[in-house]
């Protein structure tokens, strides 16, 4: 499927690829449905992770529709690729309820809609607690969930670190069988499903991850129980709330939007 502004987007983002040496394992691509709408939910360590999720649906012949904050959509640069592109923007702070059901809508419409259940990057780097959203999702789409994991991303950019350009870092990316909620399911039960799926195949993706720290130093990006220097889930999770409630304090002080 070639698109007048998608298509060129994603021919430039395989040359910045190329041009900065990373190197891409996939497996599971032929789980991708070649018809027909799905969720696409997808693991959050790295700011390329939609890049990268979005390059695995490439084989099928399919464009993935993401959602995104809609800061990015504002931005003058951005929202046009963006709306180009057809993702689709979230108000976290306001009309929340219209992007879910443009999201529906274009699930619907038989398009891929990638969302990640984690809301923000994994500060650990683990999978952290989901949102129902993509279940719910599925489940009035009537539509299945394609599970989706990206590893090595938070090596080249992530919250809280300098992009590191360095060539050569490998990018791994593994993508399970999708599976249709059955009807009458509780969201709570299939999100639960879902992080249990995409473990394994982040557990997977580790286990077959083709590369390692290049120094004896360079071990930030692994987790703490794999015997790395990231923060634990419950470190990550206190930071993540003292960051969340300075954002508050922040847009508290700035007063409502004129």
């Amino acid at each position: 499927m070639a698109e007048p502004t998608y298509t060129p987007v994603i021919a430039l983002a395989r040359a910045a690829f190329r041009g900065l040496g990373l190197t891409f394992t996939i497996s599971g691509d032929e789980h991708v449905p070649r018809t027909g709408g799905a969720v696409m939910a997808i693991n959050h360590v790295g700011y390329l992770d939609f890049t990268f999720a979005g390059l695995a649906a490439r084989p099928a012949g399919r464009l993935v529709r993401f959602m995104a904050k809609k800061e990015v959509f504002d931005h003058k640069v951005s929202g046009p690729l963006m709306r180009g592109m057809k993702h689709i923007p979230v108000d976290r702070h306001g009309a929340a309820n219209a992007s879910y059901q443009l999201a529906v809508d274009a699930v619907r419409d038989g398009e891929i809609v990638g969302v990640f259940p984690e809301a923000t990057i994994s500060l650990s780097f683990e999978l952290k607690e989901f949102k129902t959203g993509a279940a719910r999702m599925a489940m009035e789409a009537g539509a299945p969930i394609l599970p989706c994991v990206v590893w090595g991303s938070q090596r080249v950019f992530t919250k809280g670190r300098p992009k590191d350009l360095t060539r050569g870092t490998p990018i791994r990316i593994v993508i399970g069988a999708p599976f249709t909620p059955a009807p009458g399911s509780a969201p709570v039960a299939v999100t639960a499903d879902l992080k249990a799926r995409m473990q394994l195949l982040l557990d997977e993706a580790r286990a077959t991850y083709p590369g390692g720290p290049r120094t004896p130093e360079d071990t930030w990006w692994i987790p703490a129980r794999m015997g790395g220097t990231a923060p634990t889930l419950e470190q990550a999770s206190a930071r993540q709330a003292d960051a969340d409630a300075a954002r508050a304090a922040r847009r508290a002080a700035q007063g409502p939007t004129p």
